[in-house]
């Protein structure tokens, strides 16, 4: 029975051994591959210097060393943060530094152009760089290593782990900022994997395609529930979602899970016979798929089961709609899933009556354990649960989602909308100060705000609005001052410039909501 992250990879080693495990670019390893793989990572890592709970950071696209690297740094007793590649060097250094990373994997490339933010790291001891320009000359305050040199070194002994120890780091964006990095335990990535695979029906015969990043709790979902059952998963790094469809229909993909983004356009695309052939189920999460989009799918994909899910990384997967419901509450997010108790509540923590819209609250083995050194915010967001007896002396945490969702009659839950101002896009949750403190940056803006504005199929699109410092700004002007530091997601879609303060509400603070109002409709023809 696993209780730790790595242990399935080791089990189906001696039970399946020639079983495939993790593909990449046609080729596959198979489950002792991997295993080996996997161990002399966290020996390599443990040589690096790497002591109990430490954090290991890993920024590189999905290849079987960003695997090796994740789940050797669990192994060895470490804690592993993957970065998205998708995110500049700025970014890639406040996260190193807020969780103090002592190791970073990642390429030459990247290596590049992350050395001038890698010398306000002072954590860092070790870099450890994949692929073949790999050694080089080495700062002041770390080393720099080839990955190759860490291979098949001899293990100093691995640090002791239980499973209430930490696994993982991963960053999503706050309401209020900077992204926060939600911790998660062995238990709770262990207790996901088997739920997810429980209801998806995962099986050892399963292929899964794993195109989101891994820094997702929904991509890295994809390794976890495959290995929980001996099943296979290739790694996709797709620049067109054509690219995506040959990659189910070349692999033999039973299972795929995307975004509403991405399958807006898979669903305008032909799927070739093939994929209606192997394809088993297919899962959405990071936001609802839009009632078009489902049936263009369902019309191309038969006979595959569709499965509409609710997640927050602070519990990894809240609810799903068993594809048997699919037809009679298309709008739902289900119930739900195994070993989670989800409520809907009202402030003072009592249960909602059905149709009463509340807060989702969720309780089990899959709550985290909280934002990294951050006691404000997890106290905001990690509360007790409702309903315990006063009596136990340490009440049982639970995740308040600030979400506002209700019930029907028969218990199925609907989203309504969220209590901050967070904006859904492309699958990711990005904050407006983001982009905000950024477009400040740039010494081009005196005042501004982000605002997510609804889009058919991004789910919410960026409109920044400013109040230029000097006239003769223009809309390109900003976005080129803007692109060397933020992501394509976080990119506006448009940029308002007016020349008058923008509003304030009571408190003094600029009233985003009636911003809103003005570009309600503003990607309607997009």
């Amino acid at each position: 029975m696993p209780t730790l992250l790595h242990d399935p990879i080791i089990i189906r080693a001696n039970q399946s051994p020639d079983a495939p495990a993790l593909g990449y670019r046609g080729e596959y390893q198979n489950y002792v591959q991997l295993a080996e793989a996997v161990q002399n990572a966290a020996a390599g890592l443990l040589q690096a210097g790497l002591l109990r709970q430490e954090r290991v950071a890993v920024y590189l696209d999905k290849r079987p060393e960003t695997i090796h690297a994740l789940f050797g740094a669990s192994l060895a007793g470490g804690v592993f943060v993957p970065v998205n590649p998708l995110l500049k060097a700025e970014q890639v250094a406040y996260i190193l530094q807020d969780c103090n990373v002592r190791i970073l994997v990642t390429s030459p490339e990247r290596l590049a152009a992350l050395q001038e933010s890698l010398a306000h790291c002072p954590d860092l001891h070790t870099v450890l760089v994949v692929g073949e320009a790999e050694a080089g000359e080495s700062p002041d305050h770390y080393q720099q290593v080839g990955w190759h040199e860490i291979q098949d070194v001899e293990s100093p002994g691995l640090h002791r782990t239980i499973d209430t120890d930490m696994a993982a780091i991963l960053y999503t964006s706050g309401s209020t900022g900077r992204p926060k990095g939600v911790v998660l335990s062995h238990r709770n990535m262990v207790a996901g994997a088997e739920s997810v695979a429980s209801y998806l029906e995962n099986r050892a015969a399963d292929r899964l395609l794993a195109v989101l990043p891994l820094s997702f709790d929904y991509g890295l979902s994809q390794l976890t529930t495959a290995f929980s059952v001996g099943a296979s998963v290739a790694l996709l790094n797709y620049l067109l979602p054509r690219d995506v469809i040959k990659a189910v229909a070349k692999e033999g993909i039973t299972g795929l899970a995307a975004v509403p983004p991405l399958w807006n356009q898979l669903a305008q695309l032909e799927w070739p016979g093939q994929t209606r052939e192997t394809l088993r189920y297919v899962t959405n999460s990071g936001g609802a798929m839009p009632r078009k989009v489902l049936d263009a799918l369902r019309q191309q994909l038969p006979s595959t089961r569709f499965y509409l899910m609710y997640g927050l990384t602070e519990a990894f997967r809240s609810t799903y709609l068993p594809p048997g419901e699919l037809d009679r509450r298309p709008d739902s997010m289900g119930k739900a899933i195994p070993n989670a108790e989800v409520m809907v509540v009202r402030e003072d923590g009592t249960p909602c009556a059905a149709g009463e819209p509340g807060e989702l609250v969720h309780r089990g083995a899959l709550v985290s354990l909280g934002y990294w050194n951050d006691p404000e915010r997890t106290a905001e967001r990690f509360r007790p649960a409702p309903g315990q007896a006063s009596a136990i002396p340490v009440p049982e945490l639970a995740v308040w989602s600030g979400d506002t969702v209700r019930t029907d009659e028969d218990g199925f839950l609907y989203f309504i909308g969220r209590r901050d101002e967070m904006i859904k896009t492309s699958g990711y949750r990005v904050s407006p100060n983001e982009v905000e403190e950024v477009a400040y940056a740039s010494g081009r803006v005196a005042e501004a705000a982000a605002l997510g504005v609804p889009h058919p199929t991004l789910g919410h699109g960026i409109v920044l609005v400013v109040l230029p410092r000097e006239d003769g700004l223009t809309m390109e002007g900003l976005l080129d001052a803007l692109r060397p530091h933020l992501p394509a997601f976080m990119l506006p879609g448009h940029i308002a410039i007016q020349h008058e303060p923008l509003p304030r509400n009571a408190n003094g603070k600029i009233d985003r909501k009636q911003l809103a109002t003005r570009f309600t409709d503003f990607f309607s023809g997009d």
